[in-house]
C-alpha cells in the first residue's frame, strides 16, 4: 500500500528546506514528503496527485507567494481532496488574512513562522491533524480502474476482457459514482473519451483498444521467437490442453487467442461435470489454471491477436495477423472452437452490449440485481446460466422455443433449475424484438397461438446454438457443409480427399487435409462438445505433431 503524502509549498528556498526538513525528520516513516517551490507548481501537483489516485493527508503552503498565494492552493486542495487536512504557513503579519481565510478555504489550522523549536511549535498539531486524517482514511483501490458508462458496449467489451484475463479492477460508473468525474477532469478528458482506463502506474488510456490494453496490463502482443514448432490457434480447453502438453515435451510453442482465455467453457459459472472437482468448478478458474501451468511450462502466449490468413510454404505454416505480422511455425493445430449465432430481430443488433449479450456475460450479472433477465437458449451454457444469474436478478426467465430442456441440458442443471424458485421455464416461447432507447428496456415474446407481449427486462442473454470459427481456414482445410473441420478418418471419407490429400500415409486421427495442419475441439466436424472432450483432443493433437515433426 502507498504511503499518503504531505505536500508542503513556499517559495522561499530557504523557509521550503526547514520545513521539508522537519517534516521528514517526524514524519517520513509513515509518509512521503513532496516539497513544491511555487503555487503554480503547486496546482499542477495536485492535479497529478489527484489523475494517479494518490493518497494526500496534508498541504502544508505559504500565503505570500506570486503569482498563485497559499490559500488559492488549498482551496484547489479541497476541491480534489475533500479529505486532506490544509493548513496555512503565514508570517505574524498576516495572521488576519490566515484568520478570514479559516471560512473562504476552510482551512484546518494556520501555523506562524519561525515554528522553532518544532517539538512544540509544529509537531503536536500536525500530528493531531494527521490523526484526524487517518481516522477517516480508507486506501484507494490500487490496481486498475475503468471509469465508463453502464450503457456502452466498449465499457462491456473492456470489463469482460479484463474479467477473462482475471484482472482486477474497479468499475466507475459515470453516471453514478462522484469520483468518475473527479478522475475525467484530473486526466484531462471529457465524456467523449469514455470508456478510460488508469493504470497501476498511474498512465491514463482514453477508449482503449484491447491490444492498447494487453500492452499496459503486460501481455505478450509480438511473438518472440522467428519459428515455432507448433502455434495453437485458439486458447479455449483444446488450445489450452495443447500449449501445456506441447511446452511440457519440449516443443517451441505459442499459442495465440482473439479474444479471452477459455473460450465458451471460460465463461461458465459453474461446471460440474469435469473431472477432478466434486464440487464444481467455475470456467475463469479451470481456464486461469490451465494458463498458469502452461506459461509456467514455458508456453508464449499471444493475445489479443487475430490470425486472419494461413498459407504453407515449402512445409512450413506461414501465419498473418490482424496487425500484418507474420507467424512462421511447423506444424499448427486449430482450436478456434465456436461463437454463438446472432439473433435476427428487431433491436437486438442496436442494443448489442448495452442490455443484450451473446453468451455468458457474467461480468453484469450484478448490475441485474433485483430485476428480470431473460435467457434464450436451452442447453448447458444457457442453464449454467440461469443458475449463476438467480443469485443477483429478481426473476430469471428460461426461454425455449420446444417442450423442455430434456433434449438438450445435462440432467444435473435440469434438477437444480427446477429447485431454483426464481427461475421460470419458458416453453414454444420466442423473442420478437427489443425495446429500448440507449439501454434494454423490455423484451416482446410470443407464446406459440398467443399475441406477443411485452415484459420489462434488465438484460437478455442468448445462446440459440453456435457455428463453427473457421471461415478464415475453410478455403486450405475441407470441412462438411456446416463449416466443421474435416480430420482423420472423415476426411478419408470425404469424395474430395484424394484431390486433397498427398501424402503416401494417411493422415493422422486429428489432422486436416493439410499436412502438419490439426483440429481440435469444438471446430472439429464429429467433436464432442465437452470439456473433458477438448482437452483430451488438444493433448492427443501434440502426439501426433510429434509424428508428423519425425517425419
Amino acid at each position: 500500500m502507498k504511503k499518503p503524502i504531505i505536500l508542503t509549498v513556499d517559495d522561499d528556498a530557504q523557509v521550503l528546506a526547514a520545513i521539508t526538513r522537519d517534516l521528514r525528520q517526524e514524519f517520513r516513516q509513515d509518509y512521503r514528503i513532496l516539497s513544491v517551490n511555487s503555487g503554480p507548481e503547486a496546482l499542477a501537483t495536485l492535479t497529478e496527485l489527484r489523475a494517479r489516485a494518490e493518497p494526500l493527508a496534508l498541504v502544508l503552503a505559504d500565503q505570500r507567494m506570486p503569482e498563485v498565494e497559499g490559500v488559492e492552493v488549498l482551496t484547489r486542495a479541497r476541491e480534489l481532496f475533500p479529505e486532506a487536512k490544509r493548513v496555512l504557513l503565514t508570517a505574524y503579519a498576516d495572521t488576519t488574512a490566515a484568520i478570514k481565510a479559516i471560512n473562504s478555504a476552510q482551512l484546518d489550522y494556520y501555523l506562524l513562522k519561525p515554528w522553532d523549536p518544532p517539538e512544540q511549535l509544529l509537531y503536536p498539531t500536525l500530528h493531531d491533524l494527521l490523526a484526524s486524517w487517518q481516522a477517516t482514511y480508507r486506501p484507494a483501490f490500487a490496481g486498475l480502474r475503468l471509469v465508463g458508462f453502464q450503457w456502452s458496449p466498449l465499457s462491456h467489451e473492456l470489463k469482460d476482457f479484463l474479467s477473462g484475463y482475471m484482472v482486477g479492477y474497479q468499475w466507475l460508473d459515470f453516471e453514478k459514482d462522484a469520483e468518475a468525474k473527479v478522475l475525467m477532469e484530473a486526466n484531462g478528458f471529457t465524456p467523449d473519451d469514455l470508456p478510460f482506463v488508469i493504470c497501476p502506474d498511474g498512465q491514463a488510456v482514453a477508449r482503449p483498444n484491447k491490444p492498447d490494453l494487453a500492452r499496459h496490463l503486460g501481455l505478450l502482443v509480438e511473438a518472440q521467437q522467428a519459428l515455432y514448432d507448433v502455434v495453437v490457434i485458439g486458447a479455449g480447453p483444446a488450445g489450452l490442453a495443447a500449449a501445456v502438453y506441447g511446452a511440457s515435451e519440449g516443443l517451441k510453442t505459442l499459442i495465440i487467442e482473439r479474444q479471452t482465455l477459455g473460450g465458451q467453457a471460460g465463461s461458465s459459472s459453474r461446471i460440474e461435470n469435469y473431472l477432478g472437482f466434486p464440487t464444481g468448478v467455475s470456467g475463469s478458474e479451470l481456464t486461469h489454471r490451465a494458463w498458469s501451468q502452461a506459461t509456467r511450462l514455458g508456453a508464449e502466449f499471444m493475445a489479443p491477436q487475430e490470425v486472419t490468413e494461413l498459407c504453407v510454404q515449402d512445409g512450413y505454416k506461414v501465419l498473418t495477423l490482424s496487425d500484418k505480422t507474420q507467424i512462421k511455425a511447423r506444424a499448427v493445430v486449430l482450436t478456434t472452437g465456436v461463437s454463438y449465432r446472432t439473433l435476427d430481430a428487431p433491436g437486438l443488433a442496436r442494443l448489442s452490449g448495452a442490455g443484450v449479450y451473446y453468451g455468458a456475460a457474467r461480468t453484469e450479472a450484478r448490475s441485474c440485481s433485483d430485476q428480470p433477465v431473460y435467457i434464450i437458449g436451452g442447453g448447458n451454457s444457457a442453464g449454467q446460466s440461469a443458475m449463476y444469474l438467480a443469485a443477483f436478478a429478481s426473476r430469471v426467465f428460461l426461454v425455449i422455443r420446444g417442450a423442455g430442456l430434456a433434449a438438450s441440458m445435462s440432467s444435473y442443471l435440469i434438477e437444480q433449475i427446477a429447485q431454483t424458485p426464481n427461475i421460470e421455464i419458458l416453453p414454444f416461447t420466442q423473442v420478437r424484438e427489443a425495446c429500448g432507447q440507449q439501454a434494454l428496456e423490455a423484451v416482446v415474446i410470443q407464446r406459440e397461438g398467443q399475441e406477443p407481449e411485452q415484459h420489462p427486462a434488465r438484460a437478455l442473454f442468448i445462446f440459440i446454438g453456435a457455428k463453427p470459427s473457421t471461415e478464415w481456414v475453410c478455403h486450405l482445410a475441407l470441412c462438411d457443409p456446416k463449416g466443421y473441420l474435416l480430420t482423420g478418418r472423415d476426411l478419408v471419407a470425404d469424395p474430395r480427399y484424394a484431390a486433397a490429400w498427398k501424402k503416401d500415409r494417411e493422415p493422422y486421427l486429428l489432422e486436416t487435409c493439410v499436412p502438419g495442419l490439426f483440429a481440435a475441439g469444438d471446430g472439429r466436424a464429429g467433436a464432442m462438445a465437452r470439456v473433458a472432450s477438448a482437452v483430451g483432443e488438444g493433448s492427443m493433437a501434440i502426439k501426433f505433431v510429434h509424428q508428423y515433426l519425425d517425419e
